[in-house]
């Protein structure tokens, strides 16, 4: 296995820990195999699990002395119908049904304990029941009940998932079990939060408000309400996940390779990482090795821009969550050596709209011109490597920061080596930190140069205003 801090991929894997890796073994041995950043989903274990997982990576990142991301996933609203009156009950097609609001019913109606979907739904919407395997559509509506027919039947169960792709629903982004995950997550030191259930820019707010800058917040695309408020959720965001297996449901799924196209680019142009997730090698969770289709997936996630694919059941339960690591990995490379790669990340490059993304270009333009073996970007916060990531760079970024927190964060942006240095204390500061990460790192040797970008006056943050070519062993 390759050492994390000598890999030359520039696309992250993100990996979900759960009963098949929470284990500190498993966990070592998944970050050596690739992965740059953990999950911890709270749709599912308890605090003491993932405060034990939490302790076992962040005893990991010291033994390695590697920045090691941690991203904390929301559960987030769970739409679900209560109990179905008599036990599972097949739908036909072309049957009506009667939705109640309450938890109890009449023996031929369906609880549904929600309010809030029976003041905001309208004859024509669309109610999909158990990841859209039973689709329904109201006829008419009153206030405690919803008149439908079945369009597509199949056996009714209790507690499955509503979904709305119609209707936007007045439900918060954060629920009570939200707010007590997310305040243990920020005590833990989570360095990611990613946030369910987004239907507006307006549902960050809040969450914002409550993070106060402890942690990057992550908004999930999972809502076709969230497409239409797109441009918006994306500024107010840190980084954004496609989630692809509810949005897959809500939208036809023949949409969905065109919107997670159009998702990364608009992420590029402002600056925001973007991850791909769901179902990326979801055999995996049982055989040993992907399907071609599988393989597919990754590699065209990679080619459209992705700054980070993320693997969910495959390592959290599935039997093979060492070898679905190792094998997202060598797709991950084998893509990014492909002659097209370099040219399609060319074509949808960001603008240099701002001086600051001017100077991140032309960082990047003269590393090419030079064939320098790597950038070095100073930062406080991480905003300068961001944008030099954003225009996809040929040759590694090696982000220096003397925030542990920063550094773990780049841990998910493309191209990214992160990596904790002293604060600069003055110009002749510079060339010395820059040549001991890049040697230290192995990425270039004695008179080759380097790209250096960092901002004056020095540790404050927006000021990148400065490149210089420095000769690695001439200071």
């Amino acid at each position: 296995m390759t050492p994390p801090q000598l890999r030359d991929r520039r696309a992250k894997i993100v990996a979900t820990v759960g009963p098949a890796s929470h284990a500190p073994r498993m966990l070592r041995q998944l970050f050596l195999a690739g992965v740059d950043t953990f999950r911890l989903n709270f749709s599912h274990g308890s605090h003491d699990d993932h405060r034990r997982a939490f302790d076992a990576i962040r005893a990991l990142e010291a033994e390695l002395d590697q920045p090691i991301g941690i991203l904390q996933d929301l559960q987030g609203p769970k739409i679900r119908i209560g109990q179905v009156p008599g036990g599972p009950r097949d739908l036909l097609a072309g049957q009506s049904l009667i939705l109640r609001l309450g938890t109890t019913c009449a023996p031929d109606e369906i609880p549904l304990p929600h309010p809030e979907i029976f003041a905001a739904i309208r004859p024509g919407d669309t109610l999909l029941v158990d990841d859209g395997r039973i689709r329904l559509v109201v006829t008419s509506h009153e206030a405690e009940s919803i008149s439908t027919r079945v369009v597509a039947g199949g056996k009714l169960q209790d507690r499955k998932g509503v979904n709305l792709p119609d209707t936007v629903v007045a439900l918060p982004a954060l629920t009570g079990k939200d707010r007590a995950d997310l305040e243990f997550g920020l005590s833990l030191g989570v360095d990611w939060v990613a946030l369910s259930f987004v239907q507006r820019a307006e549902d960050l707010v809040e969450v914002k408000e409550l993070i106060r800058g402890r942690a990057g917040l992550i908004a999930k695309i999972e809502k076709p309400s969230a497409l239409l408020d797109l441009p918006r959720i994306v500024a107010e965001s840190d980084a954004v996940m496609i989630a692809r297996g509810d949005l897959g449901v809500e939208i036809p799924p023949e949409e969905v390779p065109g919107r997670q196209k159009e998702i990364i680019r608009l992420c590029r142009q402002q600056d925001r990482p973007v991850i791909v997730a769901t179902q990326m090698l979801e055999s995996m969770i049982s055989t040993p090795t992907p399907t071609r289709a599988e393989a597919s997936d990754v590699a065209n996630a990679i080619h459209d821009g992705a700054d980070a694919v993320m693997l969910s059941a495959e390592t959290a339960s599935g039997l093979f969550p060492l070898e679905a690591v190792a094998m997202m990995d060598r797709i991950i490379r084998r893509t990014e050596a492909h002659p097209f790669y370099a040219a399609s990340m060319q074509t949808s490059a960001p603008h240099a709209d701002t001086p600051n993304r001017a100077i991140a270009g032309a960082a990047v333009d003269l590393a090419n011109a030079l064939s320098v073996p790597a950038i070095v970007a100073f930062s406080s916060t991480g905003a300068s490597g961001r944008r030099i990531a954003s225009r996809r760079a040929a040759r590694p970024t090696v982000l220096l920061t003397a925030s542990p927190e920063v550094a773990r964060r780049m841990a998910l942006v493309w191209g990214i080596r992160p990596k904790l240095a002293a604060e600069i204390a003055d110009h002749d500061t510079v060339p010395i930190l820059a040549e001991e990460a890049v040697l230290a790192l192995g990425i270039g040797h004695v008179a080759q140069s380097v790209i250096v970008v960092c901002g004056f006056p020095f540790g404050v943050p927006g000021t990148t205003n400065s490149i210089r070519v420095t000769q690695l062993g001439g200071v």
